[in-house]
């Protein structure tokens, strides 16, 4: 009877200590907490416009395309050179952003998902170019 007692314990409280995880995981985005703070410019590969934002925390990177909602975010990868975040923005869409770091004043964006009820998928290059405006 112990021994069962025991076993129930231990697999009713593996699932909710891996649940707990990554809450704590996602506290800190290693990669994007080394980027220079600053002004940056988001150059799209496919040619269109050059977008102009500051960067104070590294995450500005994550939603472009959602720069203004409030979403909830989970980590997907989190390293010294890429991150990947998925995110959901209720009632607006979601999305999938991978960066990948080259130096603390550029890095490589690839994003997709759902903004505006329309489907996106872009890849940039992002640059620090000074201070923010």
């Amino acid at each position: 009877m112990a021994r069962t007692r025991a076993f129930l314990f231990a697999a009713l409280a593996t699932p909710a200590a891996l649940l707990a995880a990554p809450v704590v995981a996602q506290a800190s985005l290693t990669m994007l907490d080394t980027l220079t703070h600053g002004g940056w410019e988001v150059r799209s590969r496919d040619g269109g416009s050059v977008r102009k934002i500051c960067v104070r925390t590294g995450r500005e990177l994550i939603q472009l395309r959602h720069p203004d909602s409030t979403c909830n975010r989970f980590v997907v990868e989190n390293s010294a050179n890429e991150t990947t975040v998925q995110y959901t923005c209720r009632g607006n869409g979601y999305g999938r952003t991978h960066i990948r770091k080259e130096s603390d004043t550029l890095v490589q964006i690839d994003s997709q998902g759902i903004a505006g009820g329309k489907p996106f998928q872009f890849t940039a290059e992002a640059r620090r170019t000074g201070g923010c405006d």
